[in-house]
């Protein structure tokens, strides 16, 4: 069974997409085989990730609803080297679709658990509201990966989602935890991001990854290439930190996964952004 997470947070704009797909990106330079379930109507990390999401013809709406696999609807990002099952406006349409449906809650579990052994990881982008789609990635993850940016207002929000976390994990999935918190969009330079971030720390101790993505311009413009910022620009900050962040996952969740002499150059890369 892959590792399943949700990249989650019910503020909008902390980076979620840029966190699922240069992760995903992450994770293969060091061998891994990812998926990328894009569960928002808006298809960014379907087209942050070289997809169109306008020429595809089954995407996770298909799934959810039973009309595809996801062998049938995946598809491979050119140059990040994961597959991603992707999401346009369709899928806007889809919870009013699953409302009535059984099982409406735990659609796409059953999906992954059939494509199971493809792959090592699949990472959820969930849209920033408590929704059917949010539901169906929490039901079916193992566990909650949470950027944020350290601002007062993200505190606030990330207090929702802790509840949301355990309120699944009691009712629904007693899989389901918190594996940790990434800060992003970090600047050492304004005093409130240091503050909070030493709040954080002191509050959810090692449940704050080690790893910090700062507020870097090549993981902004990288989406609009139809790249990965850790493709985009491998020297930048932003992705040496992001390959940093994903070796760091992996000895969280999977310390039994070796990194082969192959990918010497993808563990340089992390340790020097370290």
């Amino acid at each position: 069974m892959p590792h399943i997470f949700c990249i989650a947070n019910q503020k909008g704009g902390v980076g979620k997409t840029t966190t699922t797909v240069n992760l995903a990106a992450g994770l293969a330079q060091i061998g891994q085989r990812v998926l990328i379930v894009d569960l928002d109507p808006q298809g960014n990390a379907t087209m942050g990730s070289g997809v169109d999401k306008r020429t595809l013809t089954q995407t996770v709406y298909d799934v959810l609803l039973e009309d595809a696999s996801i062998a049938e609807a995946r598809a491979s990002s050119p140059k990040g080297g994961y597959d991603v099952l992707g999401a346009n406006r369709e899928l806007a349409g889809a919870e009013i679709e699953l409302v009535t449906l059984e099982r409406r809650d735990r659609r796409l579990k059953t999906a992954i658990e059939a494509a199971a052994a493809d792959y090592d990881f699949v990472l959820i982008d969930c849209p920033p509201s408590l929704s059917l789609l949010t539901l169906n990635g929490l039901t079916c993850a193992h566990g909650v990966i949470v950027p944020m940016q350290c601002e007062y207002f993200a505190l606030e929000g990330l207090t929702d989602l802790v509840n949301t976390v355990k309120q699944v994990h009691a009712n629904l999935n007693p899989e389901l935890q918190l594996i940790g918190l990434l800060r992003v969009m970090f600047d050492p330079r304004i005093t409130l991001q240091q503050q909070v971030s030493e709040q954080l720390k002191s509050h959810f101790g090692d449940k704050v990854f080690d790893a910090v993505i700062p507020r870097n311009v090549r993981l902004a413009e990288a989406p609009s290439y139809g790249v990965p910022g850790v493709v985009f620009d491998p020297s930048s900050k932003g992705a040496q930190a992001f390959v940093a962040f994903a070796e760091e996952l992996v000895k969280r969740v999977a310390p039994n996964i070796k990194i082969s002499k192959s990918k010497k150059k993808a563990e340089k890369a992390a340790s020097s952004a370290a």
